[in-house]
């Protein structure tokens, strides 16, 4: 029965052509396990070539699409000691609404009308600086009028010289005449004394000429003092004609001098003007920052510095905001292996904790559930966990993504790749390749440039 003696009988029974055995039938259970069989092979092998649209899976959270609807916190924009609290955790808050109350804890800022002050400090330096500047003014015109007169005094010293000069040819005119009758006088009381001496004429014809004498030299002794005084007088003019150049420019160097000091002191008292605008602008905006606003509409999350009298530092975090009105994104972490296989407008497919799926991950189009998405941007740096970070937001294609979802929830994503054969992909996952890059197919596909061919024929490998 066992066929263990080494003397074997069934090739004789096959030759004994008995009947018995042929009209024997096997079990009806066995022809149906066998007709199993091949069904589950031909099925299997037909399952071989049913297309399977290759992916990989990367775990990431929900996010916002715009930064700026992205959970942030608040932060006191000076440093200052808290006095009231204005919202509670889970308060709906519009831009603007006043969160908390701040107080100064710096005694340079605790005068209440310090800004008043120093707008009334900046009136006073403002209008120092126009009396400067009407200082410079009139040190200008007086510098235009030093200018005019000096050229008046120079020609009023021309003409002083000119005259000087003229009684200076008058008077040598009048020595010449007064030497002539000078000479002629001496000569007729010469000629007088000679005949007086000999008794021709009286003593007072000599003495007449003796007096006409004297009177001539005496004339001409006048005579050249008014010469010599002319000439000092020329030379007096000349000085004075001179003198007027220096004189007057260092009049104009004087005023000039002033003017620039007075300008400097104008462009001082503008810098001063505008340093204390500064100052009463700054002061007045600081007043502004005793109250903690919110910077848009949204929900109070958590108050991270609770209580009444703590004091926060200037830039630090007060409450955290989540925005109210938000396009969710998701950020999912790919890891380095998987990176070359993403591109920009891929399309993702999502399963959101929370939300029942189902997902068949070779068969999307057989799934349930899930949402899909579009990568629109792709980080080039990597993270601490060795991995990059991709931005991924909702398409029109396919089911709308809640509106219950938060930024923060978990999210898991699905990049479908290209199809191909069943067998391919068993063959891969046992050799452990890599998926195939579509990228370049995809992007000839998209441009038209080519005819449309199955994904597995111009796979790159």
């Amino acid at each position: 029965m066992l066929n263990l003696s080494p003397q074997r009988v069934l090739n004789d029974v096959k030759n004994m052509d008995l009947t018995a055995l042929e009209s024997v039938d096997l079990p009806t259970g066995q022809g149906m396990f066998r007709k199993l069989l091949l069904v589950v092979f031909l099925f299997g092998l037909i399952m071989m070539f049913v297309p399977w649209t290759q992916n990989f899976r990367a775990k990431g959270t929900v996010t916002a699409l715009n930064p700026a609807d992205r959970p942030q916190t608040i932060h006191a924009s000076i440093p200052g000691r808290i006095e009231a609290w204005y919202v509670f955790e889970g308060d709906t808050v519009r831009a603007g609404d006043t969160i908390a109350r701040l107080s100064e804890i710096y005694t340079q800022y605790l005068d209440p009308e310090l800004p008043a002050r120093t707008a009334e400090a900046r009136d006073a330096k403002s209008s120092s600086a126009d009396a400067y500047l009407e200082k410079a003014n009139f040190l200008g015109r007086q510098i235009t009028s030093l200018r005019e007169e000096a050229v008046l005094k120079r020609q009023d010293a021309e003409r002083k010289l000119e005259i000087s000069e003229f009684k200076v040819l008058t008077f040598e005119a009048d020595l010449e005449q007064q030497e002539t009758q000078t000479e002629i006088a001496q000569i007729q009381f010469n000629r007088a004394d000679s005949l007086y001496q000999k008794g021709l004429k009286s003593r007072v014809y000599w003495e007449e000429k003796r007096v006409k004498n004297r009177e001539a030299n005496a004339k001409l002794t006048a005579v050249i003092n008014k010469l010599d005084q002319a000439r000092a007088e020329v030379k007096q003019a000349q000085i004075a004609l001179e003198a007027v150049g220096p004189t007057y420019r260092n009049k104009i160097n004087k005023a000039e001098s002033d003017r620039q000091s007075a300008i400097t002191s104008y462009y001082t008292a503008i810098g001063d003007v505008a340093k204390l605008t500064t100052d009463a602008t700054s002061y007045g905006l600081r007043q502004g920052f005793y109250y903690v606003v919110s910077p848009q509409p949204g929900v109070i999350a958590r108050v991270i510095k609770p209580g009444i009298g703590e004091t926060v530092k200037e830039g630090e975090a007060v409450v955290s905001i989540l925005p109210a009105d938000f396009v969710a994104a998701v950020e999912i972490f790919v890891e380095p292996f998987n990176l070359p296989l993403v591109y920009l407008g891929e399309e993702v497919r999502f399963l959101f904790d929370g939300w029942p799926a189902i997902f068949f991950s070779g068969w999307p189009g057989l799934s349930y559930g899930t949402f899909v998405g579009e990568v629109v941007a792709i980080d080039n740096i990597i993270d601490d966990k060795g991995r990059y970070r991709v931005l991924v937001r909702p398409t029109g294609d396919g089911r709308p993504w809640p509106t219950a979802l938060r930024p923060g929830s978990g999210a898991e994503g699905v990049v479908l790749l290209g199809d191909v054969p069943v067998w391919y992909e068993l063959w891969r996952q046992l050799n452990a390749f890599p998926p195939d890059y579509y990228q370049k197919q995809k992007s000839l596909e998209e441009s038209g440039d080519v005819k449309r061919k199955a994904p597995a024929k111009g796979a790159i490998k």
